[in-house]
């Protein structure tokens, strides 16, 4: 059975949107989806499912999350195989390699078009740099993430997309868990 990669945004961030991963568990439990298991408590969870993945699987997540949990997050699903291209297809090696936490990868509900990206880009004020690959952005923030201009809201108002950002060193860690499944 196909594994995936469930990542909610806008959950346990500042005491937003407040659940326990354990009540995720047992949500995707009851939705018949087996092997989950969360990663931090920022919403990551890995599990085998049958169906495949996309926007009517991010759907009823999402509505079964706001019915059954009284949370309303937003769901981006990746299968295993986009994973490994997620990460084998990073165009910052070095800095994956030598400052992982200062780079990140914002998985998105859909592509953007190709003038917002360079909307983007524009508008970045310091020394980011970013990279976008369909519904993904690979972005670097070598003066770190807390004070830079480059925010979350700022990405998605350019793009027209809501999204969700993993640093890299979580990224990998459930490229590992969601490999143990198998």
């Amino acid at each position: 059975m196909p594994s995936y990669i469930a990542l909610l945004r806008g959950i346990n961030v500042a005491g937003h949107n407040p659940v326990a991963m354990s009540d995720l568990r047992d949500l995707f439990a009851e939705l018949g989806f087996t092997g989950t298991k969360s990663l931090l408590q920022s919403g990551n969870l890995v599990f085998h499912s049958d169906r495949p993945a996309g926007v009517a699987l991010e759907s009823r997540l999402e509505k079964e999350t706001l019915k059954r949990l009284n949370i309303s997050a937003d769901y981006i699903v990746r299968s295993a195989k986009e994973w490994e291209r997620i990460v084998a297809g990073n165009p910052f090696p070095n800095e994956a390699k030598n400052s992982p936490n200062h780079l990140v990868a914002m998985f998105l509900k859909s592509a953007p078009a190709a003038a917002n990206v360079a909307a983007l880009q524009a508008a970045i004020q310091g020394p980011e740099s970013l990279r976008c690959d369909g519904c993904h952005l690979y972005i670097v923030y070598p003066a770190g993430i807390g004070r830079s201009k480059l925010t979350g809201n700022l990405i998605e108002k350019k793009l027209g997309v809501r999204g969700t950002a993993r640093n890299w060193n979580t990224i990998l860690k459930l490229a590992a868990l969601c490999e143990s499944l198998l």
